[in-house]
């Protein structure tokens, strides 16, 4: 017999890890709008019609179809009262012998360094060794991304290395620092360069 799955619903102390819904679209735009300076330097360039509602329509059906394809689980990140923070997503889950995802991130400048992304890699990083039994999760950032740097490595992610041209970013090909956590890790602490 065919049972649904029920959607993902993590939960930290402070919030709730749940699927974009076509509800959240003033609170997304609202954020975006906020925080669009002080996310410039980290993301790619927007599309011009990024903020549109169509725009947040195809997110809202790309993460339901991705989460039950099983290749994506795209999350919002919100306060448990509700409030928006950001959003993070375990995506390109690859099964087979490599068993491993990546993990990009981002958080609206009035919640940054508050601790709030930091939960939510918890949760998701426990969610991908426990339930969808995963061996690694990767994450990439810029160099100079001091404060993304540091929540992967107090969230147990270890430095790799440098991938040269890694993502366009802010119009531009940047090299990024490669991290990595593992489900059975036994490096120890690695120190970042």
């Amino acid at each position: 017999m065919f049972m649904r799955r029920r959607p993902v619903r993590l939960e930290t102390e402070r919030t709730v890890l749940r699927l974009p819904a076509h509800s959240d679209y003033n609170a997304w735009t609202a954020l975006r709008i906020e925080s669009r300076e002080f996310l410039t330097p980290w993301e790619p360039v927007w599309s011009a019609d990024h903020l549109s509602r169509k725009s947040f329509t195809n997110r809202v059906y790309w993460a339901a179809r991705a989460s039950k394809g099983g290749t994506a689980l795209p999350l919002f990140v919100l306060r448990r009262d509700g409030v928006l923070l950001g959003a993070i997503t375990l995506d390109n889950i690859r099964r087979g012998p490599a068993q491993t995802g990546t993990i990009g991130y981002w958080i609206g400048k009035p919640f940054a360094r508050h601790g709030f992304m930091g939960e939510a890699i918890g949760a998701l990083v426990h969610h991908a060794f426990v339930e969808l039994d995963l061996s690694r999760v990767e994450a990439a950032c810029l160099p100079e991304n001091v404060a993304s740097r540091g929540v992967l490595e107090k969230s147990g992610f270890k430095y790799e290395g440098v991938a040269q041209s890694y993502l366009q970013i802010n119009g531009r090909w940047r090299n990024h620092v490669l991290y990595a956590n593992l489900r059975n890790d036994r490096r120890g602490r690695s120190e970042a360069r």
